[in-house]
């Protein structure tokens, strides 16, 4: 009976452990493993919520860069269309002072001509009364013939 009385003790010691354990260690251990299980759970969320939100950024960025090459580009043309038209307005007023100059020249030149002319026609009358009064042998008076010099003078 020994034995009997040895295996009933054991089986009342064993009944009691689990009991103790059952009521004392357990349910720290079963709360412990729920927490545990409860931040590997929100830390694989976290990853994927960061996945997503590094997705999101990415494609973000990439339109922003695809959006700043476009105003790059639109700024570049528009600076050279700015260029191109202000090359043209240089060369517009380029040639509208060669032609104000090329007129400005020809009205000088023409305006030298006719001193030249006026120039001439006087000479050319002197000479003619000097010639007349050698053809003559007389002395032509110049003031008194004034008249008819400046009709000479016109005629030629």
């Amino acid at each position: 009976m020994t034995l009997n009385l040895t295996i009933v003790g054991q089986l009342i010691a064993f009944a009691i452990f689990v009991w103790f354990c059952m009521k004392f260690v357990w349910p720290p251990l079963t709360s412990a493993m729920a927490e545990r299980e409860k931040k590997i759970a929100d830390g694989l969320d976290a990853a994927n919520r960061a996945a997503r939100d590094l997705e999101l950024a990415q494609a973000k960025a990439a339109d922003q860069l695809r959006d700043s090459k476009e105003k790059a580009a639109e700024i570049i043309e528009q600076a050279n269309k700015r260029a191109n038209q202000i090359v043209d307005e240089a060369k517009e007023q380029a040639r509208t002072e060669g032609e104000r100059l090329v007129a400005a020249a020809r009205a000088e030149v023409e305006q030298e001509a006719n001193r030249a002319k006026e120039a001439l026609r006087a000479q050319v009358s002197e000479l003619a009364v000097a010639g007349a009064a050698k053809i003559l042998a007389k002395s032509v008076d110049a003031s008194a013939h004034e008249e008819l010099l400046n009709q000479l003078a016109n005629e030629l």
